[in-house]
């Protein structure tokens, strides 16, 4: 049934093609990094650096610099002065990333209205495929392998921090460098999926698939892999169905991937009785 679905949407039409490129690029991520934002209880944490992408791309355009790069700069610079502030003690988590990702959004809002070039906002906030393009996809799967890399060094650090700070400096890791390094692979994250998913619903994709395989996984790995496939399906699902009804790709990944998400839940309730 999947298969004539997807022969009867055109699959050879290049920007869809693309868009499935780009959104299997953010599954292969998402589930991968969305596990430890699950573990570690950080969603409003991945959410505020989504928000703070805004003022990424705002500057990336107004200086010339390109999307990705602004992002990535603005994002890492979020987490660095975060991190800091949080280590100084010097309000809660939740107030700090309030006044930090409101304060970035609105700033970037702000350099966004500065642009000559018109910008199309809307694309941003819930994602196009339209936008995607070839040369998109290779910085989009450069940052994939980057992020592999860097979480497959480290998976025994990042399990370790995540289980026990305390424990994980007894054994010799330093909890601020894999914090850092966790802010670098979520910033990766927020610049590969924004075009696809949409700053709004980043931190969807990072949670909702980790949520849905944290019921059917039996170990840590298992539950980043199939992270993983649950994002693929909703991507490529989410995709075909934005196209049929002519809706933004973003809520239409999140809401396939949500549907499994209760699918999951049921499929437990019954596996309990």
């Amino acid at each position: 049934m999947i298969a004539i679905f997807l022969l009867e949407t055109k699959i050879t039409d290049p920007f869809i093609l693309r868009g499935i490129l780009a959104g299997i690029a953010v599954a292969l991520i998402s589930g991968l990094v969305g596990c430890f934002v699950v573990w570690r209880r950080m969603s409003y944490y991945g959410e505020s650096i989504a928000h703070s992408s805004l003022l990424g791309v705002g500057l990336g355009i107004l200086l010339g610099t390109g999307i990705n790069f602004g992002i990535i700069v603005v994002c890492l610079i979020f987490g660095i002065l975060f991190l800091w502030l949080q280590q100084n003690k010097i309000l809660s988590t939740d107030t700090l990333l309030g006044v930090l990702a409101h304060l970035a959004l609105s700033i970037g809002i702000i350099v966004i209205s500065l642009n000559r070039i018109k910008i199309d906002i809307h694309a941003f906030l819930f994602g196009d495929i339209l936008t995607v393009s070839s040369y998109d996809l290779w910085w989009m799967y450069l940052g994939v392998i980057l992020v592999i890399i860097l979480v497959s060094i480290n998976w025994s650090s990042l399990l370790l921090v995540t289980i026990d700070e305390d424990l994980a400096r007894a054994e010799g890791i330093s909890p601020i460098y894999i914090n850092l390094l966790l802010t670098t692979v979520l910033t990766i994250v927020v610049a590969v999926s924004l075009q696809i998913i949409g700053l709004l619903l980043i931190t969807a994709m990072l949670i909702i698939p980790a949520a849905t395989s944290r019921r059917l996984a039996g170990s840590p790995q298992q539950m980043a892999l199939f992270a993983t496939l649950i994002g693929i399906f909703s991507v490529i699902l989410g995709i075909f169905l934005s196209v049929e009804v002519d809706a933004p790709s973003g809520p239409s990944i999140v809401i396939v991937s949500a549907t499994l998400f209760f699918l999951s839940y049921l499929f437990g309730l019954i596996k309990k009785d």
